[in-house]
């Protein structure tokens, strides 16, 4: 799951939130440890600041083959909300 706003400084922020379901404290550091990795080639692609928050499901422990998968799947959803749509007709 990945929640995106538009930055308010000139650099990129990212957090993780990776609860106890996830699994112990080893499982919990190696998932982070993808995560990180997989945001990093992220934001590399981006050229605009964002404040990003990236939670992980307890599925990211025990199928870490789709983690990649997932997580781009998330940040595109979360990268077309934050695009400018086109403003609203009025009649």
């Amino acid at each position: 799951m990945v929640h995106a706003a538009r930055g308010t400084g000139s650099q990129s922020r990212v957090g993780f939130v990776v609860s106890k379901a996830v699994g112990g404290a080893v499982v919990r550091n190696r998932v982070k440890r993808r995560l990180r990795h997989l945001v990093a080639q992220e934001l590399a692609a981006s050229s605009s600041a964002q404040d990003v928050v990236v939670r992980a499901l307890p599925g990211s422990a025990t199928t870490p083959s789709r983690l990649e998968a997932d997580l781009t799947s998330a940040w595109a959803q979360a990268k077309h909300r934050l695009s400018p749509g086109p403003s609203p007709v009025s009649s």
